[in-house]
């Protein structure tokens, strides 16, 4: 999981349970480096889209053969459609 996504996603207490339990698990965190960022950008610029982290979440799951789960796949699956051997996206 890409660092800035748990970030969008963390608000602390109670209600937060559920991902915690899921972030202490099995789960890699990966840091957003310059080369993820530089790649992003690109990534960016070809689609016409601004969300840096929708890009690194993209390029992530294409490299490592991931597959994407969201809930707002819109942007997501332009970002995916844009690299070659697209990662799979599962809307929730």
């Amino acid at each position: 999981m890409l660092a800035p996504v748990i970030a969008q996603a963390w608000r602390g207490g109670a209600r937060q349970a559920r991902l915690a339990r899921f972030l202490g698990g099995s789960v890699s965190i990966v840091s957003y480096d310059g080369q993820l960022a530089r790649e992003a950008g690109e990534l960016l610029a070809a689609t016409g889209l601004a969300d840096a982290v929708d890009a690194g979440v993209a390029l992530l799951a294409h490299r490592i053969g991931g597959i994407i789960v969201t809930s707002d796949r819109d942007d997501l699956s332009v970002l995916a459609a844009a690299l070659p051997d697209p990662p799979r996206i599962v809307a929730v």
